[in-house]
């Protein structure tokens, strides 16, 4: 069969979403929403290097050993399970721990998507799109907004932390987009081969070998299940389910669905911990919603105004 054979064979992308598959991404986004307040319970009990460390490792084991190693080079490996272990979660762990709500982290860090793009157009070249423009805009001053409004649960620096966290997110996001083809659960289970001995370095290095040592040792059955939580629910099962759906449905039909991460991510963590949600913080959300909601529909809206003014 040739190449063109092959193609054309592949089945079309759905464009309607079935009960049971919408069903799916709510309970993917949900537990990636809600992740946040577990992830703030569990570094209260585990230093936050240690934690990402113990989640990848989770990741890993005993996932590698059934999984075939994905077709992408191994530097393309490294750089999405550096930007994605290390950078993006071992920031998003030190920030929670005691530097930003759960809420505004969950919502904060969705600003990959407009790092994403800015890092598009610096490596890549891709031109940047006047609603792309406004929607950075529409982002940054979200960012703004909840800058000025800092405090004690809220701090420069744990904003400024899971920003960096969000820029590593974007950076995997550009290395994950060269994996053409490739099983995504493969591609993240075999990504923390790097991972995992970064964050196991840094662990020791910034939170001592006693530290680690020590704290492994007191864990408890809840913080274990907290860990293989992440671990299983938030990465395997997050990353299969999302991966196997953007197999069959376009992009535009499942993707947006990731804009109710901030949503159940504020929502549990004003029922779970308490976080209030005065106007500011909702403003704020509701700007940086509205620069993912332009950046996702942006180019569709644009182009059919354009062929309307055409006609």
């Amino acid at each position: 069969m040739t190449e063109a054979n092959q193609i054309t064979s592949l089945p079309a992308l759905k464009t309607t979403l079935s009960i049971t598959h919408a069903f799916l991404i709510l309970c993917v986004v949900g537990i990636w929403g809600t992740n946040f307040v577990v992830m703030k319970n569990t570094v209260n009990v585990l230093p936050p290097l240690m934690l990402a460390c113990l989640r990848f490792f989770f990741t890993l084991i005993p996932a590698v050993f059934f999984l075939p190693r994905p077709r992408v080079n191994w530097t393309n490996l490294m750089g999405y399970g550096l930007g994605i272990g290390v950078v993006q979660f071992g920031f998003l762990y030190i920030a929670v721990n005691g530097h930003i709500t759960p809420g505004l982290a969950s919502l904060v860090v969705q600003t990959q998507v407009i790092f994403t793009i800015g890092l598009s157009v610096y490596f890549n070249g891709e031109r940047l799109r006047s609603f792309q423009l406004v929607a950075l805009l529409l982002a940054v001053l979200g960012l703004l907004i909840i800058g000025i409004h800092a405090d004690a649960q809220t701090s420069l620096l744990g904003l400024a932390l899971t920003v960096l966290a969000a820029i590593g997110w974007s950076a995997g996001n550009l290395f994950s987009k060269r994996a053409i083809g490739v099983n995504m659960v493969s591609y993240v289970v075999w990504s923390t081969l790097f991972s995992v001995p970064t964050l196991f370095c840094l662990s020791l290095y910034f939170e001592g070998v006693e530290s680690f040592g020590v704290h492994l040792q007191a864990l408890n059955w809840q913080t274990w299940l907290a860990v293989l939580w992440q671990a299983w629910a938030n990465t395997i099962f997050g990353y299969g389910i999302w991966g196997w759906l953007l197999a069959r449905y376009t992009a535009v039909c499942v993707t947006p669905f990731a804009l109710l991460v901030p949503v159940f991510g504020m929502g549990a963590s004003a029922v779970v911990l308490g976080e209030s949600l005065p106007v500011w913080k909702i403003f704020a959300a509701g700007l940086v919603i509205t620069a993912m909601l332009l950046n996702t529909f942006g180019s569709k809206v644009l182009d059919h105004f354009i062929k309307i003014t055409k006609s």
